[in-house]
């Protein structure tokens, strides 16, 4: 082990969060106005603003919005739903609250993204709706997507927790489809600690989602314990406690406005690793599209096994001993022990969704890191190769 390597750690996410954050968090604190008010409907208007969306509706994550984006158009009992195996268990996990079924789809093996033929081959009479997955933060082909559903009449639901503030053909994910959701978890491109946010362009789903999100009541029911408010509240609905409280979105705002500042730092990161990392031949490094301009949420490195002496789990055992922390995004979600067991799936059902999964591996990138930070990483893995290559 070099010196370069003594007594460094890069851990593998660190929120860039400062004084500015405090600031708002405290303001709001002090000024006894704790829940869903003023501060998160200004987040609101600020983030449909930014990504070019007509109505934003913030709520309480990214699964919240998932689920509410569901109800939404109706998904009912029986239904099916197209989503690709390589993503988090959110985005299959709320298609079940319904009773209803998601459908895996394989990946294309050059952006790992769903896969439009795959996901043709598996509409049936009961397909009701597509959630494609913008992977690492990489927009899908949304035209072709569009495509698809405006000949076989499905719905189009983005997840976007990766793809802030990702582009597709000049537009911003979030102004594209009929609904799309956003994640503010600690890890991604924009954090309230736990949060989400959901766009659309159509003002009857904006009025459901905001009455759905706080247990179906009338939707000015929030304020009754303001000056402005009333006791009297209806309930319209069965709704659900997903509001996002002002808190929150005092950090979200400060977030927004460094947004543009934080993706800039992610994509000279990305440069650098790409750079470093391009000519190596045990590595490929990710793909970009002319046409789509990712959010750098994640650097999904992929390792030619076949020139190394070790797997991919070796691989990140021997960064982390360099200080170095990676994780793998994500473990298939058909090959996970609910989905296996409820819907009979198996190995060998997405093959390349699990050949990808079985190579890759994502690596520190976020806006805090610092110059000797990436240094430390492009040595690490550069060692690592260097070690154990054919």
């Amino acid at each position: 082990m070099t010196a370069r390597s003594v007594g460094l750690r890069v851990p593998f996410h660190r929120a860039d969060l400062g004084d500015a954050e405090v600031q708002a968090v405290s303001d709001v604190i002090r000024s006894g106005w704790l829940t869903m008010g003023s501060k998160t409907f200004e987040f609101e208007r600020q983030f449909a603003e930014y990504v070019g969306a007509s109505y934003a509706v913030a709520v309480s994550s990214c699964t919240a919005a998932l689920h509410l984006a569901l109800e939404a158009i109706g998904l009912t009992s029986g239904d099916e739903v197209l989503v690709p195996t390589t993503t988090f268990t959110a985005t299959a996990e709320v298609v079940t609250y319904f009773g209803a079924i998601p459908i895996f789809v394989d990946v294309d093996p050059s952006t790992l993204n769903i896969d439009p033929l795959d996901a043709e081959r598996k509409i049936t009479r009961r397909t009701r709706a597509i959630i494609p997955v913008h992977f690492a933060g990489m927009p899908c082909d949304l035209n072709e997507i569009a495509d698809l559903a405006a000949r076989r009449a499905l719905h189009v639901i983005e997840d976007a927790a990766h793809a802030l503030p990702s582009e597709y053909r000049g537009k911003r994910i979030g102004a594209v489809s009929e609904l799309t959701a956003f994640s503010f978890y600690a890890t991604k491109t924009l954090t309230t600690g736990e949060g989400g946010m959901i766009t659309t362009q159509r003002l009857d789903y904006a009025q459901r989602l905001q009455m759905m999100r706080l247990h179906g009541i009338s939707r000015d029911a929030w304020k009754r314990y303001s000056a402005q408010g009333s006791w009297f509240y209806e309930v319209l609905e069965n709704g659900f406690k997903y509001n996002l409280g002002d808190i929150q979105a005092a950090l979200g705002l400060v977030q927004l406005s460094k947004c543009n500042q934080m993706t800039v730092l992610r994509e000279n990161i990305a440069r650098r690793y790409t750079s470093a990392f391009e000519d190596i031949d045990a590595l490929q490094v990710p793909l970009t599209v002319p046409d789509r301009k990712t959010s750098w949420h994640l650097y999904i490195l992929r390792l030619h096994l076949d020139r190394l002496r070790i797997n991919r789990d070796h691989f990140i055992q021997e960064l982390e001993t360099r200080g170095v922390d990676a994780s793998v995004h994500f473990i298939p979600l058909h090959l996970q022990p609910v989905f296996k067991r409820k819907y009979g799936l198996a190995p060998g059902m997405l093959p390349i969704a699990e050949r990808e999964y079985c190579r890759s591996m994502s690596l520190p990138i976020y806006s805090s890191m610092d110059e000797e930070e990436v240094d430390h990483v492009i040595w690490a893995v550069s060692d690592v190769v260097s070690s154990w290559s054919q």
